[in-house]
Protein backbone atom coordinates (compact mmCIF):
# COMPACT_ATOMS: atom_id res chain seq x y z
CA UNK A 1 0.00 0.00 0.00
CA UNK A 2 1.52 3.29 -1.11
CA UNK A 3 0.12 6.83 -0.97
CA UNK A 4 1.74 9.61 -3.01
CA UNK A 5 2.41 12.84 -1.11
CA UNK A 6 3.38 16.34 -2.36
CA UNK A 7 5.22 16.31 -5.70
CA UNK A 8 7.58 13.35 -5.24
CA UNK A 9 7.00 11.95 -1.75
CA UNK A 10 5.19 8.86 -0.52
CA UNK A 11 4.15 6.80 2.48
CA UNK A 12 4.36 3.02 2.07
CA UNK A 13 2.91 0.53 4.51
CA UNK A 14 5.49 -2.23 4.95
CA UNK A 15 4.19 -4.54 7.68
CA UNK A 16 2.62 -4.69 11.11
CA UNK A 17 2.55 -6.78 14.26
CA UNK A 18 -0.92 -7.39 15.69
CA UNK A 19 -4.29 -5.80 14.98
CA UNK A 20 -7.24 -4.26 16.83
CA UNK A 21 -7.67 -7.31 19.01
CA UNK A 22 -4.04 -7.30 20.15
CA UNK A 23 -4.88 -4.35 22.41
CA UNK A 24 -7.92 -6.17 23.83
CA UNK A 25 -5.87 -9.29 24.43
CA UNK A 26 -3.17 -7.30 26.23
CA UNK A 27 -5.74 -5.54 28.42
CA UNK A 28 -7.56 -8.72 29.46
CA UNK A 29 -4.41 -10.40 30.69
CA UNK A 30 -4.75 -8.19 33.78
CA UNK A 31 -7.59 -10.50 34.80
CA UNK A 32 -6.01 -13.67 33.47
CA UNK A 33 -8.42 -13.71 30.51
CA UNK A 34 -8.26 -13.34 26.74
CA UNK A 35 -10.51 -12.61 23.78
CA UNK A 36 -14.23 -13.38 24.02
CA UNK A 37 -16.45 -12.36 21.09
CA UNK A 38 -16.41 -9.53 18.57
CA UNK A 39 -19.10 -7.45 20.29
CA UNK A 40 -17.57 -7.60 23.78
CA UNK A 41 -14.03 -7.18 22.51
CA UNK A 42 -14.95 -4.11 20.47
CA UNK A 43 -16.77 -2.62 23.47
CA UNK A 44 -13.66 -3.07 25.62
CA UNK A 45 -11.44 -1.51 22.95
CA UNK A 46 -13.62 1.61 22.91
CA UNK A 47 -13.63 1.68 26.72
CA UNK A 48 -9.84 1.60 26.81
CA UNK A 49 -9.45 4.65 24.61
CA UNK A 50 -12.35 6.56 26.16
CA UNK A 51 -10.80 6.20 29.62
CA UNK A 52 -7.18 6.80 28.55
CA UNK A 53 -5.96 3.23 29.04
CA UNK A 54 -3.48 3.43 26.18
CA UNK A 55 -0.68 1.02 27.07
CA UNK A 56 -2.49 -2.01 25.50
CA UNK A 57 -2.20 -0.25 22.12
CA UNK A 58 1.57 -0.49 22.36
CA UNK A 59 1.11 -4.12 21.29
CA UNK A 60 0.08 -3.03 17.78
CA UNK A 61 3.19 -2.10 15.78
CA UNK A 62 3.42 -0.48 12.33
CA UNK A 63 6.35 -0.18 9.94
CA UNK A 64 6.35 2.47 7.18
CA UNK A 65 8.70 3.54 4.40
CA UNK A 66 8.54 7.31 3.94
CA UNK A 67 9.98 9.69 1.36
CA UNK A 68 9.77 13.32 2.46
CA UNK A 69 11.66 16.63 2.25
CA UNK A 70 14.38 17.01 4.87
CA UNK A 71 12.62 19.91 6.60
CA UNK A 72 9.58 17.67 7.13
CA UNK A 73 11.84 14.91 8.42
CA UNK A 74 13.26 17.30 11.02
CA UNK A 75 9.74 17.88 12.38
CA UNK A 76 8.91 14.17 12.16
CA UNK A 77 11.93 13.10 14.20
CA UNK A 78 10.63 15.05 17.20
CA UNK A 79 8.27 12.10 17.73
CA UNK A 80 10.90 10.14 19.62
CA UNK A 81 8.98 7.04 20.71
CA UNK A 82 9.64 5.20 17.46
CA UNK A 83 12.50 3.59 15.57
CA UNK A 84 13.98 5.43 12.58
CA UNK A 85 16.60 4.54 9.99
CA UNK A 86 17.24 7.24 7.38
CA UNK A 87 19.05 7.29 4.06
CA UNK A 88 22.55 8.71 4.52
CA UNK A 89 24.00 11.58 2.52
CA UNK A 90 27.44 10.34 3.58
CA UNK A 91 27.08 7.04 1.73
CA UNK A 92 24.79 7.97 -1.17
CA UNK A 93 24.84 10.91 -3.56
CA UNK A 94 21.92 13.25 -3.78
CA UNK A 95 20.27 13.54 -7.18
CA UNK A 96 17.91 16.15 -8.63
CA UNK A 97 15.18 15.21 -6.19
CA UNK A 98 13.77 18.16 -4.29
CA UNK A 99 10.42 19.57 -3.24
CA UNK A 100 8.90 22.57 -5.00
CA UNK A 101 5.64 23.92 -3.51
CA UNK A 102 2.73 24.54 -5.85
CA UNK A 103 1.89 27.85 -4.19
CA UNK A 104 3.46 30.39 -1.88
CA UNK A 105 2.20 30.70 1.68
CA UNK A 106 2.27 33.91 3.70
CA UNK A 107 2.38 34.44 7.47
CA UNK A 108 -0.85 33.93 9.39
CA UNK A 109 -1.28 36.97 11.62
CA UNK A 110 -3.63 35.09 13.97
CA UNK A 111 -1.87 31.73 14.27
CA UNK A 112 1.74 32.83 14.57
CA UNK A 113 2.93 29.27 13.92
CA UNK A 114 0.86 28.99 10.76
CA UNK A 115 0.65 30.24 7.19
CA UNK A 116 -1.96 30.77 4.49
CA UNK A 117 -1.92 29.96 0.79
CA UNK A 118 -1.59 33.11 -1.29
CA UNK A 119 -4.16 34.03 -3.94
CA UNK A 120 -1.73 36.55 -5.46
CA UNK A 121 -0.80 35.04 -8.84
CA UNK A 122 2.27 37.25 -9.23
CA UNK A 123 3.58 36.35 -5.79
CA UNK A 124 2.96 32.66 -6.43
CA UNK A 125 4.71 32.73 -9.79
CA UNK A 126 7.73 34.76 -8.68
CA UNK A 127 8.03 33.12 -5.28
CA UNK A 128 7.99 29.55 -6.62
CA UNK A 129 10.44 30.56 -9.36
CA UNK A 130 12.90 32.02 -6.84
CA UNK A 131 12.67 28.91 -4.65
CA UNK A 132 13.32 26.64 -7.63
CA UNK A 133 16.22 28.73 -8.94
CA UNK A 134 17.87 28.82 -5.52
CA UNK A 135 17.65 25.05 -5.14
CA UNK A 136 19.02 24.48 -8.64
CA UNK A 137 22.02 26.72 -7.91
CA UNK A 138 22.73 24.87 -4.68
CA UNK A 139 22.52 21.51 -6.41
CA UNK A 140 24.84 22.71 -9.17
CA UNK A 141 27.45 23.66 -6.55
CA UNK A 142 27.01 20.23 -4.94
CA UNK A 143 27.58 18.57 -8.30
CA UNK A 144 30.72 20.66 -8.93
CA UNK A 145 32.12 19.83 -5.49
CA UNK A 146 31.64 16.13 -6.16
CA UNK A 147 33.37 16.45 -9.54
CA UNK A 148 36.31 18.12 -7.74
CA UNK A 149 36.58 15.08 -5.50
CA UNK A 150 35.00 16.54 -2.36
CA UNK A 151 33.59 13.78 -0.17
CA UNK A 152 29.84 13.24 -0.17
CA UNK A 153 29.65 13.90 3.57
CA UNK A 154 31.11 17.39 3.07
CA UNK A 155 29.70 18.34 -0.32
CA UNK A 156 26.15 17.86 0.97
CA UNK A 157 26.41 20.85 3.32
CA UNK A 158 25.56 23.23 0.46
CA UNK A 159 22.22 21.53 -0.17
CA UNK A 160 18.91 22.96 1.13
CA UNK A 161 16.41 21.23 3.42
CA UNK A 162 14.03 20.93 0.46
CA UNK A 163 15.99 17.86 -0.73
CA UNK A 164 14.09 14.58 -0.37
CA UNK A 165 15.19 11.92 2.07
CA UNK A 166 13.84 8.44 2.83
CA UNK A 167 13.49 6.53 6.08
CA UNK A 168 11.87 3.53 7.71
CA UNK A 169 9.62 4.37 10.63
CA UNK A 170 8.46 1.75 13.15
CA UNK A 171 6.15 2.64 16.02
CA UNK A 172 3.26 1.32 18.08
CA UNK A 173 -0.35 2.43 17.74
CA UNK A 174 -0.19 4.53 20.89
CA UNK A 175 2.64 6.61 19.45
CA UNK A 176 0.91 6.72 16.09
CA UNK A 177 -2.19 8.23 17.68
CA UNK A 178 -0.03 10.85 19.38
CA UNK A 179 1.56 11.68 16.01
CA UNK A 180 -1.87 12.14 14.43
CA UNK A 181 -3.09 14.32 17.29
CA UNK A 182 -0.21 16.73 16.70
CA UNK A 183 0.35 16.54 12.95
CA UNK A 184 -3.14 15.93 11.53
CA UNK A 185 -4.14 19.32 12.84
CA UNK A 186 -4.55 22.77 11.33
CA UNK A 187 -1.74 24.14 13.52
CA UNK A 188 0.79 21.77 11.93
CA UNK A 189 2.70 22.76 8.80
CA UNK A 190 0.89 21.93 5.56
CA UNK A 191 3.48 19.46 4.27
CA UNK A 192 3.61 17.25 7.35
CA UNK A 193 -0.20 17.40 7.60
CA UNK A 194 -0.37 15.76 4.18
CA UNK A 195 1.80 12.91 5.44
CA UNK A 196 -0.27 12.62 8.62
CA UNK A 197 -3.45 12.25 6.58
CA UNK A 198 -1.85 9.41 4.62
CA UNK A 199 -0.75 7.69 7.83
CA UNK A 200 -4.32 8.04 9.12
CA UNK A 201 -5.72 6.33 6.00
CA UNK A 202 -3.44 3.35 6.54
CA UNK A 203 -4.25 3.27 10.26
CA UNK A 204 -7.98 3.25 9.47
CA UNK A 205 -7.60 0.39 6.99
CA UNK A 206 -5.42 -1.79 9.23
CA UNK A 207 -7.08 -1.08 12.60
CA UNK A 208 -10.61 0.17 11.84
CA UNK A 209 -11.96 -0.27 15.38
CA UNK A 210 -9.04 1.46 17.04
CA UNK A 211 -9.20 4.27 14.49
CA UNK A 212 -12.92 4.77 15.06
CA UNK A 213 -12.46 4.88 18.83
CA UNK A 214 -9.48 7.22 18.43
CA UNK A 215 -11.56 9.73 16.45
CA UNK A 216 -14.47 9.48 18.86
CA UNK A 217 -12.66 9.79 22.18
CA UNK A 218 -9.02 10.82 21.81
CA UNK A 219 -8.38 12.78 18.63
CA UNK A 220 -7.82 16.48 19.36
CA UNK A 221 -7.10 17.76 15.86
CA UNK A 222 -9.37 19.29 13.24
CA UNK A 223 -8.30 17.60 10.01
CA UNK A 224 -9.40 13.97 10.12
CA UNK A 225 -13.02 14.81 10.93
CA UNK A 226 -13.28 17.00 7.85
CA UNK A 227 -13.12 20.33 9.65
CA UNK A 228 -9.82 21.75 8.43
Amino acid sequence: MEIKILDKGFVRFIEMLGDDMSAVQAARVSYGKGLTNIKRDRKLLFYLIEHDHHTPFEHIVFKFHVKTPIFVMRQWIRHRISSVNERSGRYTEFNEDWYIPEKIRTDDNVNLQGSNFSSDEKLNSEGVRKIEESIERSFEEYRKLREMGVAKELARIVLPVSMYTEFYWTLNARSLMNFLNLRADGHAQFEIREYAKAIAKIFEEKCPNTYEAFLKFYYKGNILKGAE
